[in-house]
C-alpha cells in the first residue's frame, strides 16, 4: 500500500511516498496506523490530541476522499495533504 504526503507532511515525514504493508480485510484507519507506525514525526500533525484526524487534513484513496473505516486493496493509493490556498 503506498501512501503519498505532501507539504508540511511529507517534510514531517522526510519522504513523499511512504510503502507500508497492512492485511487483506484492511481499512484506511489501518493504513493510516501503519503509516503513523513507520513514520512517528506525522502523528502530531496529521492527528490531534484525542487521535482523530485533525480537521484540515485531507485523505484521499485513488483520488477520491474516502471515510477512514473504508477497506483497502493492495493496489490502492492513499494520500494526506493539508488544505491548499491560493489567489
Amino acid at each position: 500500500m503506498q501512501w503519498k504526503l505532501f507539504a508540511d507532511l511529507a517534510e514531517a515525514a522526510g519522504e513523499r511516498t511512504v510503502t507500508v504493508d497492512v492485511d487483506a480485510g484492511a481499512t484506511v484507519d489501518d493504513a493510516l496506523e501503519a503509516l503513523l507506525t513507520a513514520k512517528p514525526g506525522l502523528r502530531d500533525r496529521a492527528l490531534n490530541e484525542d487521535g482523530e484526524l485533525r480537521e484540515h487534513v485531507n485523505l484521499l484513496r485513488n483520488g477520491e476522499s474516502v471515510e477512514a473505516d473504508a477497506t483497502v486493496e493492495s493496489g490502492d493509493e492513499l494520500a494526506l495533504f493539508p488544505p491548499v490556498s491560493g489567489g
